[in-house]
């Protein structure tokens, strides 16, 4: 079986991060559902993965495979092909658990899910808070950070941070907490680079983290009108081609070389494989150039049901107005959705 080796970088509390991840958000349906039936994949995808070299290991309570996640990683313990050690298991809070209390069942929430004694890293997920009832809370995420802090200091985590945090909010929570973030994670691909948020991220060494890595390019993002480059780009071909490598190769390995830590996500073995073989090439001056000019600030990760909500931290579409899908509010965990 072919191996990858990934490197970590190293966040400011001194612990190491792999510099690639592993994503297992599977979706909503064109009706707001969660795409349950990809769960069996998932666990064949996540195990593959961790038998070739995988150790960061990116899930969150809504995405609802938090009981699988541990099983296959408990597994993988028990068959001696990692150790507990070895792994870097993230998972967030949701925004039902804003409160400094909440925060903390939040995450023994997910760790008896995940039949871990503690996880590496844990995510506000939004600054929003809004309840099980789409109500909105209000509840300033300063007074949520106090409950990241909390879980810290108990051992339940060994690292905390922030996800779709804008830089006015980022700055904020940088001037008021006594720990700060190590890491944010947000959308950056090569259409969003987002320059100012991840330079301000630099200066106050906290790790930039990428999902949605290939942004509109993967066929499930390919909306009507979206921005190259698609996966047959004549320009991000001839890159690849020039390294032997595939177009999701060279992204991947562009956002590394910008100091990016990136979550792919695919259920599908030969991608895993690919995704993670990234660290045998390097892009040259010509190659990172022609790639930069892509980027144009398109967001392919617009939750407009969301925008209406306090401290949503996106620009919000005008006289537009979505329903928040009942999914996003109350759910059960698991494939069967029978797990609380």
């Amino acid at each position: 079986m072919a191996k990858v080796n990934i490197p970590t970088v190293k966040l400011n509390n001194g612990i190491d991060m792999p510099a690639l991840g592993y994503g297992t958000w599977l979706g909503l349906d064109e009706k707001m559902n969660f795409i349950s039936k990809d769960v069996p994949k998932l666990i064949d995808s996540l195990s593959y993965a961790i038998d070739v070299g995988y150790r960061h290991i990116d899930t969150a309570h809504v995405y609802r495979v938090e009981p699988e996640i541990g099983a296959v990683i408990n597994k993988k313990i028990k068959e001696g092909v990692v150790t507990r050690e070895d792994m870097f298991v993230v998972t967030k809070v949701w925004q039902h658990c804003h409160r400094k209390a909440d925060v903390e069942a939040s995450v023994r929430g997910s760790l008896r899910r995940l039949n871990l004694d503690y996880v590496d890293l844990v995510l506000m997920h939004w600054p929003m808070s809004i309840s099980v009832n789409g109500v909105d809370e209000k509840i300033d995420y300063l007074e949520t950070w106090s409950g990241f802090e909390a879980v810290l200091e108990k051992g339940l985590v060994k690292s905390i941070g922030v996800s779709n945090f804008n830089i006015d909010q980022l700055k904020r929570l940088l001037a008021n907490c006594k720990v700060p973030p190590v890491c944010l994670q947000v959308e950056i691909n090569v259409n969003l680079m987002q320059k100012e948020l991840v330079a301000l991220c630099n200066a106050n060494n906290i790790a930039v983290v990428a999902y949605s890595p290939f942004g509109t390019m993967v066929p499930g993002k390919n909306y009507p009108q979206s921005p190259e480059p698609k996966l047959n780009n004549v320009n991000m071909m001839e890159i690849a081609k020039k390294h032997n490598k595939t177009v999701t190769q060279v992204v991947l390995r562009y956002l590394y070389q910008n100091d990016i830590v990136s979550l792919p996500k695919t259920i599908t073995k030969t991608r895993v494989l690919e995704n993670a073989s990234i660290f045998d090439f390097n892009l040259d001056e010509k190659d990172m150039k022609t790639i930069a000019e892509f980027d144009n600030g398109f967001r392919a990760v617009c939750p407009v049901f969301f925008q209406d909500f306090q401290n949503y931290p996106f620009d919000k579409i005008p006289n537009f107005s979505m329903p928040l899908p009942q999914g996003m509010l109350k759910w059960k965990n698991g494939a069967n959705e029978n797990i609380d």
